[in-house]
């Protein structure tokens, strides 16, 4: 992959792993943390006269400092421990998944009716689908909206193996391993599902993968090749096999159109309505202090256009700013977050998704839904 590619995805992870670990999603995190390190750490090896190559060893150092914090902490709560995926092992699942339900899950209920037909339903009563069900389901839609998230309260709803993979965990720069990745993945999720299990391999970005280019280097050609023929042989006829894949994307119009239609179920994930809005403030807002001045409707009202994870650094930043006091006049009470907290900080935050960028999911949409 080019330099440029390389900083992309690296910089990508890296701002997953802060988003999946505000959420306290430990897990997936310390995944993200980890690969967008070793993409650094490749770029240092393979660029090693680039002027940026000292600021990217140090932010390696740093998220792989972070990892390990992180594991200490999923050490020490687990009941079973389980490591963390790494480069060279995509066919591990992620057993200690974040703690997701439907109900931590703020509307979308398209998308939830349409995973439960695909999904929850063969899976607790596959003799009323004599003609088969959907194994490949498309999430796409801007980023911060729930598409991770999403994907592990299904695999919680119905107990299911979760194997957590990106480009970055399939691709390798060794002639033939790339396309070994992809059948070990799918083979062992195969070998799992005879256990009793359902297994979901949820690939996140996957257009990075599997999306339209110019030019392309043998690996990724076979690893492409590869990843039809596995989903191609989830659908074998009187095949009760429980192996999903689940891809996640936010930029579907990237994707080549022979994987558009191996997905038969691709959802939208848009940015919250109102009532998810106000939902989402409900969630985020239930453990922190609130003044009777509070208004959630109000404030669901004013952040139209933001995402969920723009809602939640919302209520994040509300509870450092008061915290930020208390330490600063050196102890009393913590007093409760007003209203003025929350529309002071909206004037300083705008959406982190633009209305035109919006346009072009729904625009997408249109053009290739399937729930």
């Amino acid at each position: 992959m080019a330099y440029e590619e390389l900083i992309r995805m690296a910089e990508k992870n890296a701002l997953d792993a802060i988003r999946l670990d505000k959420q306290g999603a430990a897990r997936l995190a310390a995944a993200k943390y980890q690969r967008a390190a070793e993409i650094l750490l490749t770029v240092c090896s393979l660029y090693p006269k680039s002027p940026q190559s000292r600021v990217y060893a140090e932010k390696a150092e740093a998220y792989l400092r972070r990892v390990k914090e992180l594991q200490n902490l999923s050490l020490e709560s687990a009941t079973s421990g389980t490591s963390l995926p790494s480069l060279k092992k995509t066919g591990s699942p992620l057993k200690d998944r974040p703690n997701v339900r439907w109900e931590d899950i703020a509307d979308l209920e398209d998308a939830k009716r349409a995973i439960r037909e695909a999904i929850v339903y063969p899976v607790k009563r596959p003799d009323l689908f004599p003609l088969g069900w959907p194994r490949g389901i498309l999430f796409f839609g801007p980023p911060g909206c729930g598409k991770t998230m999403l994907a592990a309260a299904v695999a919680n709803e119905v107990d299911a193996h979760f194997f957590y993979v990106d480009s970055a965990t399939i691709m390798s720069k060794w002639l033939g391993e790339s396309e070994k990745n992809v059948a070990a993945l799918f083979e062992n999720a195969r070998e799992l599902s005879h256990e009793g299990k359902p297994a979901i391999i949820f690939i996140d970005e996957i257009d990075s993968l599997v999306g339209v280019r110019s030019h392309e280097v043998g690996g990724e050609v076979r690893a492409r090749n590869q990843l039809l023929k596995e989903m191609d042989g989830l659908q074998d006829k009187g095949k009760n096999l429980y192996v999903y894949v689940i891809g996640a994307t936010n930029k579907p119009w990237n994707l080549d159109e022979p994987f558009i239609r191996r997905f038969q179920r691709r959802i939208y994930i848009p940015p919250p309505d109102f009532r998810a809005r106000l939902e989402l403030f409900k969630i985020y807002c239930r453990n922190l202090k609130l003044s009777r001045d509070v208004d959630l409707e109000e404030l669901a009202r004013l952040t139209e256009g933001y995402t969920g994870s723009d809602i939640r650094d919302i209520a994040q930043e509300a509870q450092v700013r008061v915290v930020r006091e208390y330490f600063e006049r050196d102890g009393g009470d913590v007093r409760a977050i007003t209203m003025n907290d929350f529309l002071e900080l909206l004037r300083h935050r705008k959406p982190s998704v633009s209305r035109e960028n919006v346009r072009r999911y729904e625009e997408w949409w249109e053009k290739f839904k399937a729930v």
